[in-house]
């Protein structure tokens, strides 16, 4: 069998050699005391392409959208989200855990919302409801299918938040992923939100590690209740420049994966007994859904992995395909030519 195509997410990047020699000479000291020089320059770097006043490095994307809600909120509040984000869906319910918070979903169009959603979720002022105080947006959107907000939809829904008083995170996982499909710099962005978030292990390709980036109040607050729930790193510099070298030289080539991603999707719609739009792929996520009676998207995907493609199921009928670093345009290929003769069997 050749070497597996894996495009099950593109979490399972792994450190180019390029990278691997950063880490390995990443100077260091305890970042838990604020010594690490790699992680503070990581921080830095962060915060000024953010736009921000600081920044802090985090172990996950998880334990920095929970820092974020912790910051902002107070427990009792509500928190506006969309029904597919990750925060509601795939975070363990850790805002209930951690900040107390009521977490309210509302349906998104392929995951985004729009200013008018916002405006009609917020609560009365009422002792019978909790205080609606936060908004959290994804961006690009996972279950989405990798769906960009446009920056006008961004500001809109800023300025009718900021009607309301209410504050604003962004979960930018893969927010260079928006910035590359959009042409918007990552400050455009983040400028319309008091904390954002963004992923290196995933597009960027760095092994571990996210960014949360906020006022230095925030910053400062954040990195206590990292500590508090034991994200505090020693010696984490190692980790940090690895997130260094992803900022300067893997965020170009996301554009990359964009173009696999719509080659995927424009074989894949050719294949029958597979139904997807093709025109729907603005980024690295390929959705696609299974139009043959009788064969479920968990059968598929084990049909594909024994020929040596990995993807995700994401529903009873709906499969994932994320296109990453470690899968060129010859393995996209390859993975539609696998896939049709599976659907042929």
């Amino acid at each position: 069998m050749p070497d597996l195509i894996d495009l099950r997410s593109d979490t399972v990047t792994k450190p180019t050699p390029a990278m691997r020699r950063a880490m390995f000479e990443a100077p260091v000291g305890d970042d838990v005391f604020g010594e690490d020089p790699s992680v503070n320059a990581l921080q830095e770097k962060a915060a000024d392409l953010l736009g921000h006043e600081a920044a802090l490095f985090v172990p996950s994307g998880t334990m920095a959208n929970q820092l974020a809600i912790k910051v902002l909120t107070r427990p009792g509040d509500e928190v506006l989200l969309e029904a597919g984000s990750h925060p509601f869906n795939f975070e363990s319910g850790a805002a209930a855990v951690i900040s107390g918070v009521q977490l309210h979903p509302l349906p998104g169009r392929r995951g985004l919302l729009s200013s008018d959603q916002i405006s009609a979720a917020v609560r009365p002022d009422d002792p019978h409801f909790p205080p609606t105080r936060a908004v959290v947006l994804e961006n690009t959107h996972n279950r989405g299918g990798g769906s960009v907000y446009p920056l006008a939809a961004i500001a809109a829904i800023r300025a009718a938040a900021r009607e309301q008083g209410l504050v604003m995170h962004l979960d930018g996982a893969r927010l260079f992923n928006a910035c590359a499909a959009g042409g918007v710099k990552p400050a455009e962005y983040a400028r319309h939100f008091e904390t954002v978030s963004f992923c290196l292990s995933k597009g960027l390709g760095a092994p571990v590690g996210s960014i949360l980036a906020g006022s230095r109040d925030l910053i400062h607050q954040a990195r206590r209740w990292r500590k508090v729930l034991g994200g505090g790193m020693r010696q984490a510099g190692i980790l940090a420049a690895a997130g260094l070298h992803a900022l300067d030289h893997h965020v170009q080539r996301l554009a990359q994966d964009h173009e696999n991603a719509r080659l995927l999707a424009q074989g894949l719609a050719r294949i029958p007994g597979l139904a997807l739009d093709p025109d729907e792929v603005e980024t690295n996520i390929v959705i696609f859904q299974i139009a043959r009676p009788g064969l479920t998207a968990p059968d598929l995907a084990g049909r594909f992995k024994a020929q040596g493609i990995l993807v995700l199921p994401v529903g009873p009928d709906r499969i994932r395909a994320v296109t990453h670093l470690d899968v060129d345009a010859a393995g996209i290929r390859r993975a539609i030519e696998v896939m049709a003769e599976v659907m042929t069997e």
